[in-house]
């Protein structure tokens, strides 16, 4: 008998906020087509569980109860899925201001570890697969799959932030997060690697090397681009993971896994919204690097950070094969304004993995 595939759907940047306020509902839109297709034409597809890379929240400043509300309330009009079998990651836009809780917003309405589901919904014991750590960095396992969930946080060596700033867009991640997710790979040489944070690596996918964020006008400042231009917000670094332990532009994990190719199968993010064939510098949506496949999975929103050029509503599926060492890697258009809604077949790519997937241990 032929095992059935296992497959992975990976979406982010829905801006519920910032859709909301255009009439169009981007996380609830995006949950309903997966299940029962699109309004214009596009296909159902399976999943078997998903990854939510971050940036549910659209506001500029930090977000609040009434959008967390409505988070849950567009999650909810899943019908053949458990919201459990959707794992997330905090993004940039659902971090709380510096003089309020750690991610309280987050913790409260989207609540990975299941803690808060008075408000969130999300009970933990009807997981697929039961999470282990802390709403900052957690992990779990199908199969030989071992997924590592990297949580964006704010820099604690800023005195401004989100909030203070009207959002600052460059990646951060705690020292502690890192010596968690180095000894996570280090421990599991045998497992199929997955890593999940908000940000791509520096230099990897598309619009992710410094500065590649924003643009110059026609007096060679700098201004918004992919994203929003804060002069004490870090700039440089607003499309990729900046801060790593507080050391800006740190390349710590860059390096381990330069120095280690191959320990980490896929890296999985967003943050810059861009077209499908969108290519800056050599660079696409899907790249590999040092052994490690990296794969931009935004955005489900429509109207948040559009610049002039075809960027509909996306996201990926990825489907693992029994016994096979490659995984197929696919895009999906949720909308009709620039591409037929369904699958985009020139962004599909095959990627090899370090060793054939299992689904039974």
């Amino acid at each position: 008998m032929t095992a059935r595939p296992f497959k992975v759907w990976i979406f982010g940047d829905a801006h519920v906020g910032t859709d909301l306020k255009k009439g169009r509902q981007s996380l609830a839109e995006a949950l309903q087509t997966s299940e029962t297709g699109g309004a214009h034409g596009g296909p159902a597809f399976d999943w078997d569980i998903a990854i939510e890379i971050g940036d549910l929240s659209g506001g500029q400043a930090v977000p609040q109860d009434s959008e967390g509300e409505e988070v849950v309330r567009q999650f909810s009009v899943l019908q053949n899925h458990p919201r459990e079998a959707i794992y997330n990651i905090c993004g940039n836009h659902d971090r709380s201001g510096l003089q309020e809780p750690p991610a309280w917003w987050w913790q409260k309405w989207v609540d990975p570890l299941g803690e808060n589901t008075a408000f969130s919904r999300v009970n933990h014991t009807r997981r697929p697969y039961p999470v282990t750590g802390t709403w900052e960095r957690y992990s779990f396992q199908t199969g030989n799959i071992l997924f590592l969930m990297l949580s964006d946080i704010n820099e604690p060596s800023q005195s401004l932030g989100r909030g203070d700033l009207g959002g600052n867009p460059g990646g951060v991640v705690s020292g502690e997060t890192f010596a968690w997710w180095q000894k996570m790979v280090q421990e599991h040489p045998d497992e199929i690697i997955i890593s999940a944070h908000h940000y791509m690596l520096k230099e990897t996918t598309v619009a992710s090397g410094p500065w590649e964020g924003m643009n110059k006008d026609a007096n060679g400042n700098w201004c918004s681009g992919f994203h929003g231009y804060k002069p004490l917000g870090t700039p440089q670094g607003a499309s990729f993971l900046y801060f790593v332990d507080s050391k800006p532009d740190s390349g710590a994990f860059e390096h381990f896994l330069s120095e280690h190719p191959g320990a980490v199968d896929l890296w999985l993010g967003g943050h810059t919204h861009a077209g499908p064939d969108t290519v800056i510098r050599g660079r696409s949506h899907v790249e590999s690097k040092w052994g490690t496949h990296f794969i931009n999975a935004a955005a489900l929103t429509r109207h948040h950070g559009v610049i002039n050029h075809p960027n509909p509503p996306k996201s990926r599926l990825l489907t693992f094969t029994e016994g096979s060492p490659e995984v197929r890697v696919q895009c999906y258009i949720h909308s009709n304004e620039f591409f037929p809604q369904g699958w985009y077949q020139p962004a599909e790519r095959t990627l090899r993995l370090s060793k054939p997937f299992r689904l039974a241990l």
